[in-house]
């Protein structure tokens, strides 16, 4: 008895400390408290609620699942219950059960309480906006930049130099030069800094030399004027957009106020300026009526000084915040927002300036799985272009927000052989391959080669990332379907490598393994001449049981290639009969099609009356002229003729 009152009280004292961390929004500090309260009683419905809200910032799928265990036990434990099963359904990617949850909840709230209830019906609007997100997915690979950089605090704000190597990024962590703890719990934010060691590697970050980092928040924006400039955020006056110069030594100097038509009393946030000075993009409460961050921008003036500041407009700036500004060298503005079609928190959008009509064109959200239902912010393009870096809460992380990268997934070349499998020596050539796949919206996408005749190599270019089924048919008749796996793909250049082995019937096998280059020649391959009628390309009976029998010689040689030529007797102009003989071999040549050898094997030729069999002196002589012949070919002269054709 008296170990059990002893325990008892143990958790109470245990969960009252973790209650007063938790009401001062400290869930970092509040969390250990509430697992030991856990340990010792796992069914403490409380205990379990209060640490699955705390768990929505550092470990959401915990979260969600300590909410609904909190649920299972006391379906009434708190009116709010609802509200939060919500939040932790939403940022788990289970939007129809969010949306349910945030309409239970809705009922519940105080006719009165107008801003709850414009709150939780955004809330709903963002996880309709998400799903029809997530279902619609863009080609594009998000990557976490690593534990180099990220630690379980925040780091965000990602600055990186113009030849790739060295970045400025914020952190939160404890290795912060001040070391001192906020009241949420992270420790006050400090700029640093870090070498690349490797493609994706880093240099142990540490705080920046120099004079940039403050008692307070301090936060990088943006390298600029090759490098030897820095805008940054000071927490000071409410928060401010500075500036540093690098010092000789290369530490960074005192930041001083980029201007007082910039800084006001109230609250900026980040900025951008444009590579030739000229203009400034800046986030700022200033000129809002509720408080929420606008997007401005101002010009500098021919004298060095800046002109008034200009809002972007409410195409850009909604009800709601508006964040992080940044300008593509294409004129393309990317920034964050919680408002338009956002899919919970702030997004990416981008948006294209109209000089004709003076305007911001529509914000377009840049979709998952760059924007994800919790927030994602300071969205910047790497100097070329060719990736961008991001700022990010999301599943899978090291703790609270993230840098990521994210590259468009890109075309790799794909080649090889195909061989019969169990003797990796027999080459098959003359076999289509089709690469059946789906892009990340779900549309198909299809790419297609033939194994050569010399050599029996394809080569395809496709989409990297991605699954696909593979197709093999030899003359019309599907071999097998096979399964292959292009790996991610970040630029255009990467080749892959990969042979495709078929299994074959004994008997085919036996024909292709007798099968040598020299095997289809026109002494050994006897095909016969078609005949037409005057100024007629129909093919005749006799014709079509001819064209059998060549369709069957090919099916039984997949290495022998045939000129198709077409002839005509004297009769009409040069010009009608090379039409005419044109017609006479396209007709075998389509027939032959029909009947399953692949286009790829056959050209086609019309000398109309140039090369008569014989004199063209009687009715009899006529006919032997009106003919489609065929010939053999070197692979390399059927190559020479495709490419002409």
């Amino acid at each position: 008895m008296v170990t059990t009152s002893a325990s008892a009280q143990s958790t109470r004292k245990q969960m009252r400390t973790a209650n007063k961390f938790f009401k001062k929004e400290n869930y970092r500090a509040a969390l250990p408290y509430y697992d030991q309260v856990l340990a010792a009683d796992p069914n403490n419905a409380k205990a379990l609620y209060f640490a699955g809200i705390s768990y929505l910032t550092f470990d959401k799928e915990k979260a969600g699942d300590f909410l609904n265990r909190a649920h299972q036990l006391k379906p009434n434990l708190d009116k709010e219950l609802e509200y939060w099963l919500g939040r932790a359904d939403h940022i788990n990617y289970r939007f129809d059960n969010a949306i349910e949850h945030f309409q239970s909840y809705q009922k519940t709230i105080n006719k009165r309480n107008i801003e709850r209830k414009e709150e939780v019906a955004q809330l709903i609007q963002y996880a309709k906006n998400a799903k029809r997100e997530v279902a619609n997915p863009k080609d594009v690979f998000v990557k976490n930049l690593g534990g180099d950089v990220n630690t379980a605090y925040s780091e965000h704000s990602p600055v990186i130099s113009s030849d790739y190597n060295y970045l400025l990024f914020t952190s939160r962590s404890e290795a912060t030069t001040g070391e001192k703890a906020a009241q949420d719990g992270e420790f006050f934010e400090d700029i640093f800094e870090t070498n690349r060691t490797g493609e994706d590697s880093w240099e142990k970050p540490r705080p920046v030399p120099g004079a940039l980092n403050s008692a307070g928040h301090d936060a990088s924006i943006q390298l600029f004027d090759n490098d030897t400039k820095l805008l940054l955020y000071q927490s000071i006056n409410n928060g401010d957009i500075m500036v540093s110069e690098r010092q000789p030594d290369g530490s960074w100097g005192a930041p001083k106020s980029i201007s007082d038509k910039v800084n006001t009393r109230d609250f900026e946030s980040d900025a951008y300026i444009t590579p030739d000075g000229s203009t400034l993009f800046y986030s700022t409460s200033h000129f809002s009526e509720n408080g929420d961050l606008d997007i401005y921008m101002l010009q500098r003036n021919k004298n060095g000084s800046w002109g008034n500041p200009k809002s972007l407009g409410r195409t850009i700036n909604s009800k709601f915040d508006e964040d992080s500004p940044y300008l593509a060298s294409d004129g393309t503005l990317f920034f964050a927002s919680r408002g338009h079609s956002s899919m919970g928190g702030y997004d990416i959008f981008a948006a294209k300036y109209d000089s004709v009509a003076r305007r911001w064109g529509r914000p377009e959200n840049l979709g998952s799985p760059i924007n994800t239902p919790d927030d994602d912010t300071y969205y910047r393009l790497a100097p070329d272009g060719s990736y961008a870096y991001l700022s990010s809460y999301r599943i899978g992380g090291y703790g609270e927000k993230d840098i990521y990268t994210i590259n468009y997934i890109k075309n790799a070349t794909v080649k090889g052989r195909v061989l019969v499998q169990g003797d990796s020596t027999l080459a098959l050539p003359g076999v289509e391959l089709v690469f059946n796949g789906l892009q990340a919206d779900k549309r198909p996408i299809s790419y297609r080669d033939v194994s050569k005749p010399d050599s029996a190599t394809y080569n395809v270019t496709m989409l990297s990332g991605r699954n696909y089924q593979v197709q093999l048919s030899l003359d019309g008749e599907v071999l097998e379907t096979q399964e292959f796996e292009v790996p991610v793909v970040l630029d255009d250049t990467t080749t892959i490598r990969k042979d495709f082995f078929v299994t074959l019937e004994d008997t085919t096998v036996a024909r292709i393994a007798k099968l040598t280059p020299d095997a289809a020649t026109p002494a050994s391959v006897k095909m016969e001449n078609i005949y037409f009628a005057t100024d007629k390309y129909d093919l005749r009976p006799e014709a079509i049981q001819e064209l059998d029998r060549i369709a069957e010689i090919m099916k039984a040689n997949p290495t022998l290639n045939i000129s198709i030529e077409g002839h005509t007797d004297s009769r009409a102009s040069d010009s009608y009969n090379m039409t005419l003989g044109q017609n006479r071999a396209d007709a075998a040549f389509d027939y032959l099609v029909s009947k399953g050898i692949s286009a790829k094997r056959m050209v086609t030729v019309t000398y109309g009356e140039s090369r008569p069999a014989v004199p063209n002196t009687s009715a009899d002589n006529m006919q032997l002229n009106r003919r489609t012949i065929f010939r053999v070919l070197p692979r390399e002269e059927l190559q020479r003729n495709q490419e002409v054709q």
